[in-house]
């Protein structure tokens, strides 16, 4: 199993940037599909972004042209670049991980798909 830690939450303004890092353990990093959830109160979890062992890049349409999904393979590290964000991009992010593929052609498929996730941290983006 890997274990997964996200990293750089933060209270920013509206219009602001910030990057979301997730570290994990696995030796074997590169064999995982990788994806980004996110969490606000009281609504369900929705996939945010998504990248394949191969390089595939998936994301919802609400972050389209406004965030970007990566991954080094080398320092085991998955990464989310917001830019222009906006209040409604406020919750808690989380990482997640899959041995298998983690992507269709709309997005990123259901968390069920994921069994193995990091603790979250908190975005909060305020007008």
């Amino acid at each position: 199993q890997v274990q997964l830690v996200e990293s750089g939450g933060a209270s920013v303004q509206s219009g602001g940037s910030l990057t979301l890092s997730c570290a994990a353990s696995a030796v074997t990093f590169s064999a995982y599909c990788m994806a980004w959830f996110r969490q606000a109160p009281g609504k369900e979890r929705e996939g945010v972004a998504g990248i394949t062992r191969a390089g595939n890049l998936r994301y919802t349409d609400a972050v389209k042209g406004r965030f970007t999904i990566s991954r080094d393979n080398a320092k085991s590290t998955l990464y989310l670049q917001m830019n222009s964000l906006k209040p409604e991009d406020t919750a808690v992010y989380y990482c997640a991980a899959s041995p298998d593929y983690c992507v269709y052609n709309n997005g990123v498929l259901p968390d069920r798909n994921f069994p193995h996730w990091g603790q979250g941290t908190q975005v909060t983006v305020s007008s």
